[in-house]
């Protein structure tokens, strides 16, 4: 009976090894093979292994699956046994095989040898993904771009594959994809498959509904606006709620805790949330949250603060007892304020780099929070060395100049700031990596600063084609906008002009053949003597216009006005540091023969005039300003001849009445920039213009005149000494004085206009390589002949959308519709629905 339980017992330890069947991997059933020789089932011994060899292998090292078996060479074994199939289950463990047999090849006394005969899976050479984008296939292939190349096919690289799909189609809207396999065998690699995946989609889903509980004092349509990014469906909602984002889920929801806590529910949290599916289309959202009390601020009193005393730090800080409790608040007033007004800019102001505060909620009873301003005030710094790192192509000096942290001041937060405002400015840097870095040297009680920029394009290039007068014109200019004059003549500094020192060189030449020529070329130096922010510009100009007739034919017309220019500016410190004052000597001179539309058709003219213009810059970007005001006051005056000489103008010809014109010509402009909400920049814009005269038997000037409407691009009409206005929604110079002669008010300008404009800005690329944005806004503006009927609220008015982009080769373009609402009389197609195109136009100024 014993020997009966001891084969019964035996039988079960063996009958894994006896197995001699092939599975598939799921099924992994250990097979043990005896070539030759006969073991014992009855009396289990302990044999030496003698040796282990690995067939049917063409891709794995020997040794290591040697190892992973455990049959090692001199390792001890009982046969028949445990060690047989668990060397078996550890390889099948491994999912790198389809078959896996174990063999004993010789039994030789009490040593034994193995040979363990595998089949291998088939590796990964890579992934065919189909069923999606072009793009969204770029994006998967980067993020499996680790399992292709010889990675083995098992279950694990399937499921792999299909979290990492799953989730990125997740994240993307798509909550519902399927995915299948298939797998094709790759001609170019042995032993190596292509994965198919088929992704199906389905349908990208949108927020059917918001749910929220546990709330009282917030209403759930109150919440729901806290989620800004995340909005559920409704009838009233012209272009959707927008596609569900999951990353942009989850900033909402701390946007939301965030919200709650402001309004001083400190404890506000959300306890769960779920989302679940209401249909194939659309998804619902639960949200549980605890509001907890609504706090108030307590007692506030500050300690360590001896170089300010509290009654002044109480007055920056500005949160009295009583008030709602807010940490985002609290943050703002103590350090996180945009507009520099904050506790912690009080003292970095002041040269204490090293200053901190720590608010201490110090008692909480009730509904009431006490908090203790601990502040460390620590030393007062002195500016040692300013540095500059990353410009390789401007010069140091060229940036250095710009910066106001200079070496024996104190430190400064608002001078630190204002550097990095001017260096972008300069218009050589990437302002967005512009990186300011104080290194503190405790010892002396000084501060190294260290600006790091990055150098991007700045030269800008304008080739373009259009129409006027009828006409095809040819446009190209070239502006470079970090030039060196005085390596004009180092053929090692062209690159491929001489660059680095900061100055300005404009080229431009525009035609459309015999009939119309203009060339114009510019020069500035912001640095005139490299000393002083003295600016000095220098500009010349030609252009002729004809009917296309020779000068001996019948009916020859012709303008040609040439001019050049002399400026010199300075920055000013008062009334503040954000002025600028610029000395202007203008000479023109006007040739017309039989040419119609001004107060001559025929003779010689000239114009000396001498322009004031002082301005106040403070936006915080040229580009895309989203705070500050830009303010311009000009006056250009010619000297009073008439009032000088002894010409009866009463009697005179056109000749002398006009050999040297005269005028006093007067110009506001008003630019301010406010955000709103989140990214969206409100702009308010007004401008006035006035030409006036010294002697009433003159009359008004023939040239110099506004002409307002359309895109304000300039062209033939900037050329011939009028000056062009932008407002959108009516056609080119359209907008004329009420009960003028519509020909001639179009041909030679008005002498006053006013000018408004309320635009909301949203910038949709904001990077290195492009800025764009897109806007809406409404117009405002009128022409008058006579002071005496000038009414700056009776205006033209229009409503339109754009967008522009600046690239930082070609300037600024741009794209309008506006429509305007008031009808010219004569003009009948000059408002109603108008598309205006812009390129490369100044960004300040009268456009």
């Amino acid at each position: 009976m014993k020997r009966i339980y001891q084969l019964i017992f035996l039988l079960l330890i063996g009958l894994p090894t006896m197995a001699q069947i092939r599975t598939q991997p799921s099924q992994a059933a250990p097979s043990l093979k005896v070539n030759g020789s006969s073991l014992d089932y009855f009396n289990p011994k302990e044999y030496v292994i003698g040796g282990t060899t690995l067939s049917g292998a063409k891709y794995l090292i020997e040794d290591v699956i040697i190892t992973l078996s455990k049959l090692t060479k001199g390792e001890r074994i009982v046969l028949p046994g445990e060690a047989t199939s668990n060397a078996i289950k550890n390889l099948w463990a491994q999912g790198l095989f389809d078959d896996v047999q174990l063999n004993i090849t010789k039994i030789d006394v009490d040593t034994v040898y193995f040979d363990i005969q595998v089949v291998e899976r088939p590796r990964l050479s890579a992934f065919e993904i189909l069923g999606v984008s072009k793009s969204q296939k770029t994006d998967l292939n980067e993020k499996l771009a680790d399992k292709a190349g010889r990675t083995i096919i098992n279950d694990n690289l399937y499921n792999t594959t299909k979290s990492i799909i799953k989730k990125y189609m997740y994240d993307k809207g798509f909550f519902y994809t399927t995915i299948d396999f298939k797998s094709k065998p790759d001609p170019n690699q042995e032993n190596s498959v292509i994965l198919q995946v088929d992704i199906n989609r389905g349908k990208r889903v949108k927020v059917h509904e918001i749910k929220f509980t546990g709330n009282k004092e917030f209403s759930s349509a109150k919440l729901r606006k806290y989620l800004k990014k995340t909005k559920q469906q409704a009838f009233y909602k012209i272009f959707g709620s927008g596609k569900f984002n999951k990353e942009k889920y989850e900033e909402d929801k701390l946007k939301l805790v965030a919200k709650m806590q402001e309004k001083g529910y400190r404890d506000a949290t959300i306890l769960k949330d779920s989302i679940y599916r209401y249909s194939d289309k659309a998804i619902g959202i639960k949200l549980d949250v605890y509001e907890g009390p609504k706090y108030y601020f307590g007692n506030i009193t500050w300690i360590g603060n001896a170089r300010y005393p509290t009654n002044y730090l109480e007055k920056v800080f500005g949160i009295e007892k009583g008030e709602v409790f807010s940490e985002e608040k609290l943050e703002k007033k103590l350090r996180g304020s945009a507009s520099g007004d904050d506790v912690s800019s009080v003292y970095l102001n002041d040269g204490y780099l090293t200053f901190n505060i720590d608010p201490v909620q110090t008692k909480i009873h009730n509904d009431t929070v006490d908090v203790e301003m601990r502040i460390y005030e620590g030393p007062q710094y002195t500016n040692n060395k300013i540095t500059v790192v990353g410009n390789t192509i401007t010069n140091d000096r060229v940036v250095l100049r710009e910066i106001r942290t200079k070496p024996g001041d104190k430190f400064s937060k608002e001078l630190l700031v204002r550097s990095v405002r001017e260096i972008g400015a300069l218009g050589n840097f990437d302002e967005s990596k512009t990186n300011p870095i104080p290194k503190p040297n405790p010892s002396d009680g000084t501060v190294d600063i260290e600006y790091h920029v990055e150098e991007k394009p700045s030269d800008q290039i304008e080739l373009s084609g259009g129409f006027g007068g009828g006409r095809v014109i040819g446009t190209l200019g070239l502006t470079f906008n970090n030039f060196s004059l005085k390596n004009l003549f180092n053929g090692e500094a062209y690159r491929p002009l001489p660059k680095g020192d900061g100055q300005k060189l404009s080229l431009r030449g525009q035609t459309n053949g015999k009939y119309y020529q203009s060339y114009s070329f510019s020069f500035s130096e912001p640095w005139f003597g490299g000393k002083k922010p003295v600016s000095f510009g220098l500009s010349a100009f030609t252009s002729l216009q004809s009917n296309g007739l020779s000068a001996t034919d019948g009916g020859y017309q012709k303008i040609r006005l040439n001019g050049v220019s002399v400026s010199l500016g300075r920055k000013l410190n008062w009334p503040d540091n954000w002025f600028s004052l610029v000395h202007t000597i203008n000479l023109n001179q006007y040739i017309l023969n039989n040419y119609p539309g001004y107060l001559f058709s025929t003779g010689t003219s000239y114009n000396l005039n001498l322009t004031q213009e002082i301005a106040r810059d403070s936006r915080n970007n040229n580009i895309f300003p989203t705070g500050g005001s830009y303010i311009r006051f000009t006056i250009q005056a010619t000297p009073p001849y008439s009032l000088l000489n002894k010409i009866n103008y009463a009697t005179a010809s056109d000749k002398q009445r006009y050999k040297f014109t005269e005028y006093h010509k007067w110009k506001f402009e008003a630019q301010w920039f406010e955000s709103i909400v989140g990214k969206l920049v409100f702009k308010g814009q007004a401008q006035f213009g006035f030409l006036g005269q010294y002697n009433k038997a003159v009359g008004q000037s023939a040239f110099e005149r506004f002409k307002l409407g359309g895109d304000g691009m300039q062209g033939f009409d900037f050329l011939q000494g009028s000056e062009l206005i932008a407002m959108r929604g009516y056609s080119n110079n359209s907008v004329v004085p009420v009960g003028a002669n519509v020909n001639i008010a179009q041909s030679s300008g008005s002498p006053i206009f006013t000018k408004y404009v309320m635009e909301l800005r949203y910038p949709v690329i904001a990077k290195q390589e492009a800025t764009a944005f897109v806007t809406a806004f409404a117009e405002g503006g009128n022409t008058w002949n006579k002071f005496s009927d000038y009414n700056p609220f009776n205006i033209r008015r229009s409503v339109g959308v754009g967008a522009k982009i600046f690239l930082p080769i070609f300037g600024l373009l741009g794209i309008d519709y506006g429509y305007g609402f008031d009808k010219i009389p004569g003009l009948p197609d000059a408002n109603k629905g108008q598309f205006h195109f812009s390129i490369a136009q100044q960004l300040g100024g009268f456009n």
